[in-house]
């Protein structure tokens, strides 16, 4: 899963990314309020961490921004400031969450995660696709309720097929939930056929059908043969 960080105190901001990245997210920074938009704009998230006050303009007007554009990103503000107007104008404009600092860092992956299942998943700790589970408060996957061993990257590619069964994903939206903006500056999108090379083989020896199907010219799709 791929979170943003619109923070501009950068120890807060490193402490965040790091917890984050040891659970499993992939995360990007942006300081300011114009990288703010600019990142927010030019990428897709699963869940955006934005901060009210920044340099150069407010965190609300870039939630607006994202409302504006039909984002699916989760939006959790995370905010020094207790005012009552703030949290209730940001909620009114499409936050889905608000946290007040100081926090602890295992409070905000909580939300983070609750969140993430309210809008992928319906809420479910537990999904299930035939044969496939994913336990995700212990982030395990089971076939045929054995347990699978994934790694970071194979886990995420396997959510993110699952958050969008049915769906054609083109490679380039692969590569952007894998690697994040660092995406744009690679020279092929390679690497993206050896996880799904791997993943797919991993859950076919483990007794699961074939559901990763190439759509030529296209993307992947995760279905039902």
């Amino acid at each position: 899963m791929k979170i943003l960080i619109i923070e501009d105190e950068p120890a807060l901001a490193s402490s965040i990314e790091q917890y984050l990245q040891q659970d499993g997210f992939l995360c990007e920074v942006a300081p300011t309020f114009d990288e703010a938009m600019l990142k927010s704009g030019a990428y897709e998230y699963d869940c955006i961490l934005v901060d009210i006050t920044l340099p150069g303009g407010s965190g609300l007007d870039v939630i607006q921004a994202l409302k504006k554009e039909h984002s699916k990103a989760g939006i959790i503000i995370i905010s020094a400031r207790h005012s009552l107007d703030d949290k209730i104008k940001g909620l009114e404009i499409g936050s889905d969450d608000y946290l007040a600092k100081p926090f602890h860092l295992s409070e905000l992956n909580a939300r983070i995660k609750a969140l993430l299942r309210r809008k992928q998943f319906n809420g479910e700790q537990h999904i299930e696709f035939h044969e496939i589970s994913v336990l995700m408060d212990k982030q395990e996957v089971q076939v045929n309720q054995h347990p699978l061993t994934l790694t970071r990257s194979e886990y995420r590619l396997l959510l993110y097929f699952l958050a969008n069964r049915n769906r054609v994903l083109s490679k380039e939206s692969i590569a952007e939930h894998l690697a994040g903006d660092q995406a744009d500056m690679l020279d092929s999108l390679d690497f993206i056929y050896s996880h799904i090379k791997n993943l797919r083989k991993k859950l076919v020896n483990a007794g699961a059908e074939d559901y990763i199907q190439a759509v030529y010219g296209m993307g992947y799709k995760f279905s039902s043969p």
